[in-house]
């Protein structure tokens, strides 16, 4: 399992009212494009920027729940893909137990971006859907935006991760 992160959401993809939503695994440079509705694009971005709504969203009703109930989101994994639709799982803790559920991987993606998780996705998955990210300057361009969000959510474990992923990239971009 390699982490990804949410990148971009694009406007007009194969159909109208659909979007295209770029995962990036940054060590390897692959970009996954996944199709998503309008509404889930909505959610994500939501998710991603923390906007807060004046009564809460479906995924943040979710988290609430789980929170209720002293289960934490551990992880989502993206696991597998059939005929172009991605399937993830949501793996949630009480501490002592861990349960698996199916998701859709929109509604996993959001989770993880409200709950501040990792994103996984199966290396099957990455290469049979994945494509080689074609301009470095644009990888490092996401990684500083995603390196601002980190410093801004005071994940600076993440943030110092990331920073060194962007210091490899321009090293191996000047030689």
């Amino acid at each position: 399992m390699k982490r990804v992160y949410p990148t971009t959401i694009q406007s007009g993809a194969s159909q109208t009212g659909n979007y295209l939503l770029t995962l990036l695994e940054p060590e390897g440079g692959i970009q996954v494009p996944i199709i998503i509705g309008q509404s889930e694009a909505q959610s994500i971005l939501l998710a991603k920027e923390g906007v807060a709504t004046r009564r809460p969203m479906i995924h943040e009703v979710v988290m609430n729940i789980l929170d209720a109930y002293g289960l934490g989101l551990e992880r989502v994994t993206i696991d597998r893909v059939v005929e172009g639709v991605f399937y993830a799982t949501l793996h949630l803790s009480d501490g002592f137990n861990e349960k698996q559920i199916d998701s859709r991987s929109s509604d996993a993606i959001t989770l993880a971006l409200y709950h501040n998780t990792p994103i996984l996705m199966s290396e099957s998955v990455l290469e049979e859907t994945g494509v080689k990210a074609e301009k470095p300057e644009l990888k490092i361009e996401n990684l500083e935006k995603e390196l601002r969000r980190c410093e801004e959510e005071e994940d600076y474990e993440r943030a110092a991760e990331i920073q060194r992923q962007i210091e490899r990239l321009r090293l191996r971009n000047e030689n």
